[in-house]
């Protein structure tokens, strides 16, 4: 069978990714079209290939898409997970492919894209194929969830690294070194896969404890105070489901 092509407009940590793993799996690269890009190689991204990836930021997306010439051969989509279709809507095939994995650079991200994670996907269903080539999970999000979703993505990993900032701020006020945390945070993010968050919560939110929780909050600086009430109260919210 012949090997489908791609043209990936952007070469940063997303679109490097994509080029490496695609790659990997058989997929004929066409070259990476960057910032130094002129806009008739942009015009003409879709010609002869299967699929245009824009892998700019979620900004540009719109931008770029409106630049190129609409093909009836080939399907166009975007990697920003805030998105929806509409991003591409010029298109005959318009198409979102969302990696939900964390890619700090083009190598590392290419061998996640290829440890079999999950995409959100909607649109021509060429999206689906690449997901299947790259040995992952797709779920469909419809435009009208794409905000939720995405808000949800960036909590679990945006939000989750700035906690563990925080944890390493107030340990570093105790003298504990942040790496006798990790096996802690391991832990825990293994409890929540097994067992669901309401199920794997501890602590004393979850048990009520509110006199060791003043104790927390008296020996804290006062700029981390807030941060701690807040996900106090979603903790006991949390126990309240379980």
């Amino acid at each position: 069978m012949t090997a489908r092509a791609v043209r990936i407009i952007g070469n940063g940590r997303a679109g490097g990714a994509m080029a490496a793993a695609l790659t990997e799996v058989g997929w004929y690269l066409r070259p990476i079209l960057g910032r130094s890009a002129t806009p008739a190689e942009v015009a003409g991204a879709a010609d002869g290939v299967d699929l245009v990836l824009i892998a700019t930021p979620d900004n540009a997306v719109a931008r770029v898409s409106a630049a190129i010439e609409p093909a009836a051969t080939a399907a166009v989509a975007h990697l920003a997970g805030s998105l929806g279709l509409d991003a591409v809507a010029g298109h005959p095939r318009p198409a979102a492919l969302h990696p939900l994995v964390a890619l700090p650079d083009a190598a590392v991200g290419a061998r996640r894209l290829l440890a079999g994670g999950w995409f959100a996907v909607a649109g021509d269903p060429i999206v689906r194929q690449v997901v299947a080539d790259l040995g992952g999970r797709a779920f469909e999000v419809v435009d009208a969830d794409r905000s939720a979703y995405h808000a949800a993505a960036v909590v679990a990993s945006n939000h989750l690294v700035a906690l563990l900032g925080q944890a390493e701020r107030i340990a570093s006020v105790a003298g504990v070194p942040f790496a006798a945390f990790m096996d802690l945070v391991r832990a825990t993010v293994a409890n929540v896969d097994e067992l669901g968050p309401a199920a794997a919560l501890t602590g004393p939110a979850a048990r009520g404890d509110t006199e060791t929780i003043s104790r927390h909050l008296e020996a804290i600086g006062p700029d981390e105070r807030a941060a701690y009430e807040a996900l106090s109260v979603q903790a006991r919210r949390l126990a309240d489901q379980a």
